[in-house]
């Protein structure tokens, strides 16, 4: 492992993965995302990316200062060297980064690296100890492989639609990019316990994960019902599997969600919002039951919440132990106080746009706290840098530079 390629981090603990060193050849999100993951847990991770426009992130609005918001967000704590991979010379600057990787990680079409020439049984020859994370959406054999995938057709696929939104209503996807988000999750979680299983080994391995098997690995509920039973689950609005009162109601202005599952909760909702009634309800008597004649029981619920508006109902419900909270948009979620509290979101500084807001990582630890360094890095910010520490003298950078081999931001060029 050669010496890190990034900034100093004195004064501060290292962050758990500090001394990895990560190659991402990542365009859009999957493999943006996992190296995100690995980047906040301190590893170096370096964005390869082609000369010309870069990552497709890069380009979509809204845009600050030129560049895409999002992507300053997806690829914070990374560096950038542009690089035309199609070249003799970039696939020699890539094998020789590759050779000095922990891992590498990329979300291309399925064969693209080999095509290449710097797929994984080529780069685990110059560097055994090599962990190799390809993403794709539908995984790198069977029927499928060749085939484009996207969020949207590994969610359609999976399942997930089918489950997501109102019964008997239009197709409605999950609202983020699900499949390639959880997909990148296991990738990073793949590439960290084989980081693990090489301490012993002494070699790294090949990580397949998909988009598609991402999404159908959330069907735990579903496979219960459908593996014990064979009945296809259905699409149940915000409601839970098997559990109720678990699910949205309308309030007199708004709307709030409650998850009264255990016997102790059940009995202080029907208390608090006057339905004690219920109680003695042979509807209502035990848990399976009240999922059974759930519509009646929200009909019954909501009949009462609509009669005050959320906070009053919320208020009531939280000084009675049950769990509840606000349907919050994202602008209420990106300034809520609870957030905001716990020091979720930081700021960054980015090269060009100034202060960058970011969303904080969910992992939190007492001793190696993750990464809070820097938004995105521009297009080729930093491919002179690795050049001249891969080895390159001026000359031979100045060369690839004017053969538009690598690439550098356009101010760079002056300076």
């Amino acid at each position: 492992m050669a010496d890190r390629l990034d900034g100093s981090t004195e004064g501060r603990a290292s962050a758990p993965l500090s001394g990895i060193r990560v190659i991402e050849v990542g365009n859009y999100m999957a493999g943006p995302f996992c190296g995100m993951q690995l980047a906040d847990l301190g590893a170096e991770v370096i964005k390869v990316e082609q000369p010309v426009g870069g990552d497709q992130v890069r380009s979509s609005a809204p845009l600050i200062e030129g560049e895409g918001s999002a992507f300053m967000r997806l690829n914070r704590n990374k560096r950038s060297v542009a690089l035309d991979l199609k070249s003799t010379s970039g696939k020699e600057v890539f094998r020789k980064l590759a050779a000095t990787a922990d891992v590498v990680v990329e979300n291309l079409r399925p064969g693209t690296m080999a095509d290449l020439g710097l797929d994984y049984e080529r780069l685990q020859r110059l560097n055994p100890r090599l962990i190799y994370v390809a993403a794709s959406g539908w995984g790198q054999d069977g029927p499928l492989r060749d085939r484009p995938g996207m969020d949207i057709m590994a969610q359609a696929r999976s399942g997930l639609m089918s489950i997501t939104g109102t019964p008997d209503g239009d197709p409605v996807k999950v609202g983020v990019p699900i499949c390639d988000l959880v997909c990148a999750l296991y990738g990073a979680l793949a590439a960290v316990s084989a980081l693990h299983a090489r301490r012993e080994s002494g070699v790294g391995q090949f990580i397949d994960v998909s988009l598609l098997e991402a999404g159908v690995s959330f069907a735990i509920w579903e496979a219960g019902l459908f593996f014990a039973t064979g009945e296809i689950p259905k699409a149940s609005g915000s409601a839970h599997q098997n559990a109720a009162p678990y699910q949205a109601f309308r309030a007199q202005d708004a709307w709030l969600t409650i998850g009264a599952t255990t016997k102790p909760n059940w009995t202080a909702m029907c208390e608090v919002l006057g339905l004690a009634s219920l109680l003695q309800d042979g509807r209502y008597t035990d848990a399976n039951l009240r999922h059974e004649h759930r519509e009646a029981l929200a009909a019954t619920i909501e009949e009462v919440t609509m009669t005050k508006p959320a906070a009053h109902w919320l208020d009531l419900l939280d000084q009675a132990g049950v769990p509840c909270a606000p349907l919050q948009d994202f602008g209420q979620a990106f300034t809520d106080p609870h957030l905001l509290a716990r020091d979720y979101f930081w700021d960054a500084p980015h090269t060009t746009a100034g202060t960058v807001r970011q969303l904080g990582s969910p992992m939190r630890f007492s001793g190696t706290p993750t990464r809070r360094d820097r938004a995105a890095p521009l297009l080729g910010e930093d491919s002179t840098a690795v050049l001249a520490e891969l080895g390159y003298d001026a000359a031979a950078v100045r060369s690839m530079l004017e053969q538009k081999v690598v690439g550098v931001p356009t101010q760079s060029r002056h300076e």
